[in-house]
């Protein structure tokens, strides 16, 4: 499923830890509180610094996959309409089921059809779904900051320091901010013609009533 090349992913140091540790953790079979657990003990052993590059490579990525488009193909797979809070849940599943996927569906959202996880979840209706298999990964944003007050010994101003030094870090690799809108034009999932022809295979397996 991956996409080389695929918009706006940057390659290379930066992004590399992150994607290191998702790996880990999918090789290890962990999920819900095991992996939090396991990520937060794993970063929180990071050097500070190191923290901080976790932090911007999140962002950039959750910046990066910010668009309508995949918006609606949440909106599609969890058959309502997700606020934003629930979109980057969703966005951090993405990150969690691997690079080659994320950057697969950042560049064409419709190929998550192809992803096992969601062909498994389009077996069973919505209501069945178990809880491990739902696409959210909530805690996934808090984790680094989490990581990084135990690594330093805590903030003294509430973690502002921290995340301005994470923009720092986008700033100095020539990384653009998050944007303040999805890319790309807004469409409802609802709309059962445009979901078919923007993003065919997600609406064939995702009826809307199921």
């Amino acid at each position: 499923m991956a996409r080389k090349g695929a918009p706006g992913i940057v390659p290379g140091m930066l992004t590399d830890t992150l994607w290191t540790l998702v790996e880990d953790c999918r090789r290890q079979g962990l999920g819900g509180c095991a992996r939090d657990a396991w990520l937060l003990d794993t970063l929180s052993r990071q050097p500070p610094d190191g923290i901080v590059r976790f932090q911007a490579c999140l962002d950039h990525l959750l910046g990066e996959s910010l668009s309508w488009n995949l918006w609606a193909a949440a909106d599609r797979i969890l058959g309502t309409w997700c606020s934003d809070q629930s979109f980057c849940f969703f966005q951090c599943w993405l990150l969690g089921l691997g690079r080659p996927v994320f950057e697969a569906a950042v560049a064409d959202p419709d190929v998550l059809a192809l992803a096992p996880e969601v062909r498994r979840l389009a077996r069973l209706p919505r209501p069945d779904w178990p809880p491990a298999d739902r696409p959210g990964w909530e805690l996934l944003t808090a984790l680094p900051a989490r990581a990084y007050e135990a690594a330093a010994g805590g903030f003294e101003d509430g973690g502002d320091a921290f995340y301005r030094a994470a923009r720092r870090v986008l700033d100095e690799e020539g990384l653009r901010p998050a944007p303040l809108l999805p890319r790309g034009h807004r469409w409802s999932a609802r709309d059962e013609a445009e979901a078919a022809r923007r993003l065919p295979r997600l609406a064939a397996m995702f009826p809307l009533e199921r």
